[in-house]
């Protein structure tokens, strides 16, 4: 078991190191909200992440890799959601008045509104869901309950990504007054809305291998 866990933890941890949307709308919402907000999207993120490979080791999300329909839809809304706050990002990057206090109020105003767009963005991605798929019978040792071994491969999946998520906002703070510029918030917005956008565009016109 222990030898299981640590060759999923390789592999995971490597796939968390490469960057992607869940590190992009980090990094976010520690230049645009603080610490806080960041802290509360990663949290979210690792939610999600928590729910696919529970529902993966239950045997649920399978329904994703044996129906093309309910992989279909769960893509397509997940690329609609993307692209929506992909541009909701930009046109908010080059709106004239926008300052740093405007930046401030346009983000969402609770931590919970944070952690939900973190859990949102991972629950609709229905790749998370084939990846736990396509793993997690690999890392499962005969004779232990596949739901506990796989909430426990998850947990370690949600360690790592922490991590990496800690190390990019205690970055990010450390290099605050630079960031807190309302040209680089502007920039930050822009990049992050168009790699989001991307993302959502490659997500809806991808289709399953």
């Amino acid at each position: 078991m222990l030898h299981a866990v640590l060759s999923f933890a390789v592999v995971a941890g490597l796939l968390t190191l490469v960057p992607g949307l869940d590190t992009a709308l980090v990094l976010r919402a520690a230049v645009s909200r603080g610490r806080r907000h960041a802290f509360a999207t990663a949290l979210g993120v690792g939610s999600g992440t928590l729910v696919w490979g529970a529902a993966a080791a239950a045997g649920i999300s399978a329904l994703l890799t044996a129906s093309e329909l309910a992989y279909t839809v769960l893509r397509i809304a997940g690329a609609i959601y993307l692209v929506w706050m992909g541009i909701g990002m930009v046109r908010e990057a080059f709106r004239a008045h926008l300052s740093v206090t405007t930046a401030s109020a346009d983000a969402p105003q609770t931590v919970f509104a944070s952690w939900a767009k973190g859990l949102g963005t991972n629950l609709l991605n229905p790749k998370v869901g084939v990846f736990y798929v396509a793993m997690l019978p690999q890392f499962l040792p005969p004779g232990v309950p596949h739901l506990v071994m796989g909430c426990a491969l998850a947990v370690v999946h949600n360690i790592e990504g922490m991590a990496w998520f800690t190390l990019i906002i205690c970055a990010a703070g450390a290099a605050e007054a630079w960031l807190a510029r309302d040209s680089v918030r502007r920039a930050m917005d822009a990049i992050t809305g168009t790699v989001v956008v991307a993302f959502g565009l490659k997500l809806a016109f991808t289709r399953r291998s």
